[in-house]
């Protein structure tokens, strides 16, 4: 199911756009809200994340400067796990295009007045990104040096702590990630592909070469050794060597 935010102030244009993008595919779910405020809530509800975002920068006719939409589209970047998610404004300041492409990364910018056509080919477009996104390759993303890298989880041989944050070793190279511990890192990666065998290292266990119980090591396929913890061989033992 794709899932898609759509903040418009007008309840007549969001219920157009809700129509007119649920009509494309039954596998579309829109979620309508019309405030800043109800925006904020939806982002914060434990459901389903959102596959997209369609988002009107002036939520308020009243006030020509109002970028509320720009404000949430922030915010949402913010979040790792919207960092690549595509966002798509619907305006008629044309002025902000520039803003909404170099600051926040959109994915296309709709100028009022729009058609149903128009729609209807976003849909389809965001529809096709959703289900490729559900057959690729798990991702990670994570912060270094104010920038959102996205990291795949099969080029990810083990992570280990180090002072300040975290070691990722790659298939190709390494990265230091300060501020972000094994714990926070764990929790967003796939429990069945990543096993934590020391309080300073997790492996891949698709990189796994052998196991060695009796002294205690993993040997890993690019030549690392890792050393299995005293509380966690237990665990290695019935994860990898039943």
């Amino acid at each position: 199911m794709t899932r898609i935010l759509v903040l418009e102030d007008s309840k007549d244009c969001l219920n157009a756009i809700t129509v007119m993008l649920e009509k494309v595919s039954n596998r579309v779910c829109v979620v309508p809200v019309n405030s800043l405020e109800e925006a904020r809530a939806a982002l914060e509800e434990k459901a389903l994340p959102f596959q997209a975002f369609l988002l009107d920068i002036n939520l308020n006719m009243n006030d020509k400067d109002d970028i509320s939409g720009i404000t949430f589209a922030r915010e949402v970047r913010m979040r790792r796990e919207y960092a690549f998610t595509p966002i798509v404004m619907i305006t008629s300041l044309a002025n902000m295009e520039l803003t909404a492409y170099r600051e926040l990364h959109c994915y296309q910018y709709l100028i009022k007045p729009y058609n149903e056509q128009d729609i209807e080919k976003l849909a389809v477009k965001l529809l096709f990104l959703s289900q490729q996104g559900e057959t690729r390759n798990t991702f990670v993303v994570v912060k270094k040096d104010g920038i959102n890298y996205k990291i795949f989880c099969k080029d990810i041989v083990c992570i280990k702590a180090v002072p300040r944050g975290i070691q990722l070793i790659l298939l190709k190279g390494e990265m230091k990630v300060l501020y972000l511990s094994i714990k926070q890192l764990l929790e967003k990666l796939p429990n069945d592909k990543f096993l934590q065998v020391h309080r300073m290292c997790v492996v891949n266990q698709d990189y796994i070469d052998y196991v060695d119980i009796v002294n205690g090591f993993i040997h890993m396929k690019n030549g690392e050794q890792v050393e299995i913890g005293i509380t966690y061989k237990s665990n290695v033992k019935k994860r990898l060597c039943m």
